[in-house]
């Protein structure tokens, strides 16, 4: 089973991919999809959305997970992250991608066994569980592949 992991945002969307056999999860690639504030909203989610579906043509994808957005500090960035998430979900729904959302408490807990663990501890477990060489960069990238690993211990088709 091929899970592509994604956390949304408007400026970065990590994405990552691993490959789910029985008991094994290996990794096969991770990145980010960035736009930049000089562009208009729409043309950004647009960019975010054919970039996606790239990714989604490329690896093919048996289901995807993304982070939903749970709890937010800043209704600035909770709105945008909205925006970036329905986009992600349409992509979702148009290619008939099975679809499973998880919170960051439920990520962190799943990953590192404790729901307020902290980001670096994520990242290197992120990197034991893959067995990589080094934590995975940048930061969205590497989220991304902990909702794919999450979704890999809890998703069952």
């Amino acid at each position: 089973m091929i899970i592509l992991g994604i956390d949304p945002g408007t400026a970065t969307t990590g994405f990552g991919v691993i490959k789910k056999n029985k008991q094994q999860i290996e990794y096969i690639n991770h990145g980010i999809i960035a736009t930049t504030p000089k562009e208009a909203t729409h043309q950004r989610l647009k960019k975010l959305y054919l970039e996606l579906n790239r990714v989604i043509q490329k690896f093919k994808p048996d289901v995807l997970a993304v982070e939903k957005l749970f709890f937010f500090k800043n209704l600035k960035t909770a709105l945008p992250v909205s925006e970036a998430r329905g986009v992600i979900l349409l992509a979702a729904a148009q290619k008939k991608i099975a679809l499973v959302q998880f919170t960051p408490l439920e990520v962190k807990t799943g990953i590192c066994g404790y729901g307020r663990a902290e980001k670096k501890q994520v990242q290197k477990m992120v990197k034991e569980i893959l067995c990589l060489e080094r934590v995975p960069k940048p930061d969205d990238a590497a989220d991304a592949l902990a909702i794919a690993i999450c979704c890999s211990y809890f998703y069952k088709n």
